[in-house]
């Protein structure tokens, strides 16, 4: 009797499990309707065929679009060499460098000419580091599932940036010339190394939470510090605090051969305040415009600078990043660069792909709510160097890429202003570019976001 007993409980338990799951699950019933639903014409019986053996991205290229867009732009920046971040995460730091590169190749009338992204990165890497340890150190106090120390965890260290990490370790750390410091494999192949150093930052972590002395954590952190500074000189090599370089003009003439720090390298080839005389703009539907805002640990450097941006409607960042192409400077420029790019020609550009004809299904997301549904978000920074005008309205932009010489229109992307509407979302400009009515929007304290905010992503 007893176990006819449980049988039946375990029995009515089990009809109890199933209704659950069946309530706002797929039920058998549903399962016929939705079977039913699909007609399997010849159409989808075609589609599927080919998808069968081709990439969705070739079946939907739009035979219409197949004309290469015209390359003459009423309005371009002079720049000189492609520079190529292989298979690194690094673009935000190759496009600010070369924004910086334009203007030292003007000014001085260099030849083909790089910064050395390695010797940034190595400040980087070990800046970024010391802010995760610190960060840790100041929140030791709190459960380890809080929701801050949970972010901290899970973000201790990555190879994407902003345009506010270049300005804030280019101006404490200088820079060099590219022969000085050359790339390493690893710089070129960051993501295996990157890894295992977020491995160690994360079992040093552990190591500082149970720390209960302050005084004792910031000794603890040195020495995770040194092991770090250690770890980087055998991926990257050691940064050199002091150099000789031999200064040829573009036409190969020998001008000078001096010895510089990193510093005096800066200061005499660019010279700029870059913490103080760049303004970065943002695009973004979801917050409120003529706002500014910054994101909490969104930053390189402990002691440096939190993103800082100003949330503007498309119109006036156009506005701004006409003026700075007319004036000759090159900007820093994000935006989503895996919709609907073609490699190939090197053009982003709404008409590229039909993915609805293909698909037989409607795409009805504006940019808002794309970024609410994390559809997409800033994903890659270049270098804004043109725009062609008609009638003084832009018709298409140019941007120069760090994928190398070959890659896209001779290592550059070319994108219809329709595209530029609906996926670019930042512009980092010179102070001077912006318009009188804008400057007050700068001086008004700025609305904190958190760190986890959609807009936070790094450009890699």
């Amino acid at each position: 009797m007893k176990i006819r007993r449980i049988t039946a409980a375990l029995a009515a338990l089990c009809c109890v499990g199933a209704f659950a799951q069946t309530e706002g699950g797929i039920s058998e019933e549903m399962l016929k309707e939705i079977r039913k639903s699909y007609q399997n014409t010849a159409a989808d019986k075609a589609v599927r065929n080919a998808l069968n053996t081709t990439s969705i991205s070739v079946l939907a290229e739009n035979a219409a679009n197949q004309a290469m867009i015209d390359t003459h732009f009423s309005d371009r920046v002079k720049t000189k060499g492609i520079t190529n971040q292989k298979q690194s995460g690094r673009c935000w730091l190759f496009t600010g460098l070369n924004v910086l590169r334009a203007k030292a190749i003007s000014e001085h009338d260099m030849g083909e000419f790089q910064f050395s992204q390695s010797y940034c990165f190595f400040y980087d890497q070990l800046e970024k580091s010391n802010l995760f340890l610190q960060a840790i150190i100041d929140t030791r106090k709190l459960p380890v599932d809080d929701r801050k120390v949970d972010w901290l965890l899970s973000n201790p260290l990555s190879d994407g940036g902003t345009f506010t990490g270049v300005s804030n370790l280019v101006s404490k750390y200088g820079v060099v010339p590219a022969e000085v410091m050359p790339e390493s494999f690893i710089a070129n192949n960051t993501s295996a190394f990157c890894a295992q150093l977020k491995t160690i930052l994360r079992q040093d972590a552990l190591k500082l939470r149970e720390c209960k002395s302050a005084k004792k954590a910031q000794e603890m952190k040195l020495g995770m510090l040194g092991e770090i500074y250690r770890l980087l000189c055998l991926a990257y090599g050691e940064p050199p605090v002091e150099f000789e370089w031999s200064f040829y003009d573009a036409s190969g003439n020998f001008v000078s051969r001096k010895s510089y720090t990193p510093q005096s390298f800066y200061q005499e080839f660019v010279g700029l305040d870059l913490n103080h005389n760049y303004v970065m703009l943002m695009n973004d539907p979801c917050r409120e415009y003529y706002k500014t805002y910054e994101i909490e640990y969104d930053r390189h450097l402990y002691d440096g600078d939190n993103w800082l941006y100003l949330n503007l409607p498309l119109d006036r960042i156009k506005e701004i990043a006409i003026a700075g192409i007319k004036g000759g400077d090159a900007m820093y420029f994000s935006c989503d660069v895996g919709k609907f790019l073609h490699r190939k020609k090197g053009t982003l550009d709404l008409a590229n792909y039909d993915y609805e004809s293909l698909l037989g299904v409607n795409f009805t997301m504006d940019k808002k709510q794309r970024i609410t549904t994390h559809a997409s978000g800033s994903s890659h920074a270049m270098t804004l160097i043109a725009v062609d005008l008609q009638d003084g309205k832009p018709t298409k932009w140019m941007v120069e890429n760090s994928w190398g010489r070959e890659s896209g229109y001779q290592g550059c992307l070319i994108m219809t202003d329709e595209w530029f509407d609906e996926y670019m979302f930042r512009l980092v400009a010179e102070r001077r570019y912006i318009p009188e009515d804008l400057l007050p929007y700068l001086d008004q304290k700025p609305v904190q976001l958190p760190a986890w905010d959609p807009m936070f992503l790094p450009e890699e």
